[in-house]
């Protein structure tokens, strides 16, 4: 087994996953200007027939998606303003970018933010605006409803991060302790025409979950929230405020969420432009170039990534058996983005984690090599994208001493593959399509 060799084929293999997700070739593959006409996925527009052209955009690909705009529009493009994790932006001639936090918001991303209402407010009927949507969109756009701190706000979406809630229940909460989530910037933005790009880091692409869809009609209500919070049992966890005004939401004291019927969103227009399942396509054709069977397992996967991480050795090991469900040299690629329930005091992300799982499983087992990594080229609070895993991962831990079953449970998974060298580095890679997950049976 030539374990250097399928490091290096499952880097390209995810190398091709991200650049099939290219945000600026994202965007222009998915809109074009010929004349006066936009076509966003075949719907066309008379740009002539718009006084004003704006640009708005949360995300961490964010600014990368508007350079393609600035490309496109050029002098048509009036002005923009877009908020961008620390470390993601680019420079712009006409659109302002504010670097903000990420996954928990701050104040700048809360005066970013007040600056796109500002904006936003100032548009009237005859006015264009595009919003770009990317992963990280709704830390990126923090906007307490009133009487909400941010501090608040932070501590209950750590509370939601730590206690293993799916993005979807997260989501869901801060749509409703929000000014502009889950339909609310569209109200803010009509009358005016609202394009909004969107690269989904959701699994299944639901639109009113990426960002917490600040421009697409909500479905879910504040019982949602507090069944959530039940469901967690996390009642002492979140402040007081915070539950007393999804109580008063659920009395009908507080209005809830634009819903589908909602005026507001006959000019507002949706699109997807870059998703998971486009970026596995990619990796599996890359995977059948360099001479392995590609298959792709799913890239709706999610729950507790430890358990994630058995399944994918599992199949794995059945490859190595009995040739099914495919026969090797095979590569399983995966995505979707799965939870961590954090119980130790460690460092790590749900990409580390998961293949610190998967080299206990593979332990001994030569010819097998995992890479699982954030297509953002960040995994939880680290500043690595993800890691490696292969059959001598625990044979050279213990050779340091590294007992790979503690540093599991304290959710150490960085502090594991640093001492390795097997963690994977990236850098900002300026898009977010959730996780990858690269698996090759030699």
């Amino acid at each position: 087994m030539d374990l250097k060799k399928l490091r290096e084929d499952a880097r390209l293999i995810f190398k091709s996953a991200l650049d099939a997700v290219d945000p600026i070739n994202s965007v222009k593959s998915h809109l074009k200007l010929r004349g006066n006409t936009i076509t966003v996925n075949r719907k066309k527009f008379d740009i002539s027939k718009f006084k004003r052209t704006y640009v708005v955009g949360m995300g961490k690909a964010s600014a990368a998606m508007a350079q393609a705009l600035e490309e496109l529009l050029g002098e048509r493009l009036e002005y923009g303003v877009v908020n961008v994790k620390y470390g993601h932006s680019l420079p712009l001639k006409r659109i302002k970018v504010n670097e903000a936090g990420h996954p928990l918001p701050d104040e700048p991303g809360l005066n970013g933010a007040r600056e796109i209402i500002e904006l936003l407010r100032g548009t009237k009927e005859n006015d264009l605006v595009f919003c770009l949507i990317s992963g990280g969109g709704s830390a990126l756009l923090p906007c307490p409803a009133n009487g909400i701190t941010l501090e608040e706000k932070k501590n209950v979406t750590k509370t939601l991060l730590e206690c293993g809630a799916t993005i979807h229940e997260i989501n869901t909460i801060r749509k409703h302790i929000s000014c502009v989530k889950g339909g609310r910037l569209a109200r803010i933005a009509h009358p005016s025409t609202l394009i909004s790009l969107i690269l989904s880091d959701v699994v299944g692409d639901d639109l009113d979950i990426i960002a917490s869809g600040p421009t697409v009609a909500d479905n879910s209500t504040f019982f949602d929230c507090l069944r959530i919070i039940n469901k967690y049992q996390i009642q002492d966890r979140i402040p007081a405020s915070v539950v007393e005004f999804l109580e008063r939401g659920l009395r009908g004291e507080v209005e809830e969420t634009p819903k589908p019927k909602d005026p507001v969103f006959r000019r507002t227009h949706n699109v997807v432009i870059g998703s998971n399942i486009l970026a596995l396509k990619a990796a599996k054709k890359k995977a059948i170039e360099l001479g392995y069977r590609g298959t792709i397992l799913s890239s709706l996967i999610e729950g507790e990534t430890k358990e994630v991480a058995k399944v994918h050795t599992g199949i794995a090991k059945e490859i190595l058996k009995t040739g099914n469900p495919v026969r090797k040299p095979a590569c399983i690629i995966s995505g979707g983005e799965t939870t961590v329930t954090i119980r130790g005091s460690g460092l790590g992300g749900r990409n580390q984690e998961f293949c610190l799982s998967a080299a206990i499983e593979i332990d001994g087992i030569e010819d097998i090599l995992i890479l699982s990594a954030g297509t953002d080229g960040t995994d939880g609070p680290t500043d690595a994208a993800g890691a490696f895993a292969d059959g001598t991962t625990l044979k050279r831990a213990r050779e340091l001493g590294l007992d790979a079953e503690t540093f599991l449970r304290e959710n150490n998974s960085y502090n594991f593959f640093k001492q390795l060298g097997d963690l994977f580095f990236t850098g900002p890679t300026l898009t977010n399509v959730m996780d990858i997950r690269v698996m090759l049976v030699s």
